[in-house]
């Protein structure tokens, strides 16, 4: 079987097959100093509108749309968002899902998964407790394992945000794209090839990417902190790192702190509810931790808002 490349052609040709299935999420643009931030205009790619919450539903559907699946139906590991966004996709299509996710998932995403009625498993305390379950279970029943990101079609349903991004802001310089397993940078990037400046954007207690540019290969990292249930697998994924090691300009970490602060400003100052892993990328722009140089156009990945954060019971 040939190996499937993950590349912008590759990425166009994926895009029409699961349109019908996602949502295009809109971009909003708003002044650097309604946050004040200084920089010029900033454009939020709400990618927290998708379907199941998060970017995770583009990959997932790129999946189930493109392999063979069993009978028996599909498995995933999740941290929360990967795992709703399989579920979805599958009760879309009529087709069984198992979701194995840890015990740090939020309230919110279990919730939603649950919500699908796909089979869910709870257990180990990080994402790779969830993914050793899974891969085990998949094993033994035949069952379509779908990799949160470590895989070439999970990568090109990614990607296509970025197409989407051109198209309706085709003057940025820069991206900024909060980094976990990498699928979602990985994807990105592969789209833009270069054209335009990619930044991953990490907490400092789950610094995957910023480990590999360190290594120049894919090593464990720490797996911690306020986003862990979305940007916290051990290390970035082997498919994932030559895309971004020849795409990406660099890897910035920022504090949990900041992460929180990006959450709050997102919230005040646009009405968007984002999760800690989605503000991970306004927090670098926030913070001071990644600044713009004069002129320079930026665009911000808000990539998921499965959270409880606001609470309209009151």
């Amino acid at each position: 079987m040939a190996e499937t490349r993950v590349d912008r052609d590759s990425i166009a040709r994926i895009e029409p097959v699961i349109r019908p299935h996602i949502r295009r999420t809109p971009v909003i643009e708003a002044a650097g100093r309604d946050f004040g931030v200084d920089a010029g205009p900033i454009t939020f790619k709400l990618e927290l509108l998708q379907h199941a919450g998060s970017f995770k539903t583009r990959g997932a559907f790129a999946n189930l749309l493109t392999r063979a699946v069993p009978a028996i139906g599909v498995a995933a590991a999740s941290g929360g968002n990967h795992g709703a966004a399989v579920a979805h996709a599958a009760a879309s299509l009529g087709l069984p899902a198992r979701i194995f996710v840890p015990g740090i998932s939020s309230p919110a995403k279990i919730e939603r998964i649950r919500r699908t009625g796909a089979d869910l498993v709870v257990g180990g305390d990080r994402y790779a407790d969830a993914l050793a379950a899974c891969e085990a279970w998949a094993v033994a029943s035949g069952a379509l394992s779908v990799h949160a990101f470590d895989q070439a079609e999970t990568m090109l349903g990614q990607g296509t945000l970025a197409l989407e991004l051109e198209d309706q802001a085709p003057d940025l310089d820069t991206v900024l794209v909060g980094v976990g397993g990498g699928g979602l940078i990985g994807g990105i990037a592969a789209w833009y090839a270069g054209r335009t400046k990619v930044v991953g954007i990490e907490p400092e207690a789950s610094p995957t990417l910023h480990r590999a540019f360190e290594a120049g290969r894919p090593v464990d990292a720490e797996t911690g902190g306020i986003a862990a249930d979305s940007l916290a697998p051990k290390r970035i994924g082997e498919l994932v790192f030559p895309v971004v090691r020849r795409h990406v300009s660099a890897a910035v970490l920022v504090t949990d702190e900041a992460i929180r602060e990006a959450q709050r400003a997102l919230w005040q100052g646009l009405r968007v509810v984002a999760e800690p892993g989605g503000a991970a990328a306004f927090a670098a722009l926030l913070s001071g931790r990644y600044r713009p140089a004069a002129g320079e156009r930026v665009g911000v990945v808000v990539s998921g808002g499965n959270t409880t954060a606001v609470d309209f019971d009151r």
